[in-house]
């Protein structure tokens, strides 16, 4: 008997799906729905780095030397999300390359 197909590997579009998911879900509370516009809250955050996203969602914070667009404190944490940064860095990397037109 032969073993069960392998489930075929994650593509990285599957990660951009799913963070696009959560940040229309979540982030657009404060932010705009296209991520390379301002919102009514929060700025634009196309093409946010991963370390920011971190900082930013689970702690609050700004990574060392990053200089905030806005002097707020109003964004608050989501530490629900752990498992969804990576997913967001990658759907606000493929917002940033590939702009709504």
């Amino acid at each position: 008997m032969s073993p069960p197909p392998a489930a075929p590997a994650a593509s990285p579009g599957d990660a951009v799906a799913r963070g696009r998911q959560v940040y229309l879900s979540v982030c657009t509370a404060c932010h705009n729905a296209d991520p390379n516009r301002d919102g009514s809250v929060g700025p634009a955050n196309a093409g946010a780095s991963r370390a920011l996203l971190e900082a930013k969602i689970l702690r609050g914070e700004y990574p060392p030397g990053y200089t905030p667009k806005r002097p707020s404190a109003v964004m608050p944490r989501f530490e629900n999300l752990a498992g969804s940064i990576d997913d967001l860095a990658a759907f606000l990397a493929d917002a940033k390359a590939n702009p709504p037109r």
